[in-house]
C-alpha cells in the first residue's frame, strides 16, 4: 500500500519506491506533493533524490545494513540488470532475492518463484521451489502470486482450483485473472456465475483503489505515470 495516502498500490508500476526511505507511494501522492510544492524530494521522508549511481546505492547500502527486505530486493534488482555502475550478476541477484524472500518480501518470493519454475534466470528448474514461493507470497496477499498459484493449477488440468485461484487474485483488482476466468467459462471449465463473481470482485477493488489525486495522475500522464518520477 501506498505510505502516504495508505490505499493498495495495485501493481507497482503504479507506485514509486524511493531509495532513501524504501517507501512506497502511489503517482497519485507523487502529484499531490508535486503540486505542494514538494518538488525533487521523497513525498514520504522529504530527503532529496540521489544524484547519480554512487549516491543511489549508498541510499540502497543504508537500508541494507538496516535489514530492510524491500532494499535487499531492490539491490538484486540493479545486479540482474547490471544497473547503476554494477556489473550484471545474476548469482549474486538471486542471493540478494533470496534472503530479501526470507525476510519477507513478496516481490522477492515472486522473483524468487517465477526463477524456479521458469529456470531462465539463475538456471536452476525446481518447480516445487517456486510454488512454494508463490503460495508464501499469496498468503500475505500478493496478487500477481496468486495468479500464478491460478496458472500452474491449470497446466496440471486441475481446473477448479485454478478458478478459485484466478478468483482470489480477480477480486484483488487483476484483470488478467478476470480474462482468466472468462477464457475457461469459453472452455467450460468455470460458470456464469464464477464470472459474475469475478467481474463484480474485480470492479469494486478497481473502484476501491481510486482516488482524486490518483485519477489525476493517471488523467495527466496516462502510460506515462513514470514521468512522475521526475518531481520526486
Amino acid at each position: 500500500s501506498c505510505a502516504i495516502c495508505l490505499l493498495a498500490i495495485p501493481f507497482p508500476e503504479h507506485g514509486t519506491r524511493h531509495p532513501c526511505c524504501m517507501k512506497a507511494v502511489c503517482h497519485g501522492c507523487s502529484l499531490a506533493a508535486h503540486k505542494r510544492g514538494l518538488r525533487r524530494t521523497c513525498p514520504f521522508c522529504r530527503s532529496p533524490p540521489p544524484q547519480n549511481d554512487d549516491e543511489f546505492l549508498v541510499m540502497i547500502q543504508k537500508r541494507v545494513a538496516a535489514r530492510d527486505p524491500e532494499a535487499i530486493c531492490q539491490l538484486g534488482d540493479e545486479y540482474f540488470n547490471g544497473f547503476s555502475g554494477l556489473e550484471k550478476d545474476l548469482h549474486r541477484a538471486h542471493e540478494l532475492w533470496s534472503e530479501a524472500a526470507e525476510l519477507g518480501s513478496t516481490t522477492a518470493l515472486y522473483k524468487v518463484g517465477m526463477e524456479y519454475c521458469i529456470g531462465s534466470y539463475y538456471g536452476s528448474n525446481d518447480k516445487a521451489k517456486g510454488i512454494h514461493c508463490f503460495e508464501s507470497a499469496a498468503i500475505q496477499g500478493d496478487v500477481r502470486c496468486r495468479h500464478c498459484l491460478g496458472g500452474v493449477e491449470l497446466e496440471k488440468g486441475n481446473y477448479d482450483r485454478a478458478v478459485r485461484h484466478f478468483l482470489i487474485s480477480a477480486k484483488m483488482g487483476l484483470e488478467r485473472s478476470l480474462d482468466a476466468i472468462k477464457d475457461l467459462l469459453f472452455m467450460g471449465f468455470a460458470t456464469k456465475a464464477q464470472y459474475a463473481e469475478a467481474l463484480s470482485g474485480c470492479q469494486d477493488a478497481v473502484e476501491e483503489m481510486k482516488s482524486p489525486d490518483r485519477d489525476e495522475a493517471f488523467a495527466a500522464f496516462g502510460a506515462e505515470l513514470d514521468a512522475l518520477n521526475d518531481f520526486t
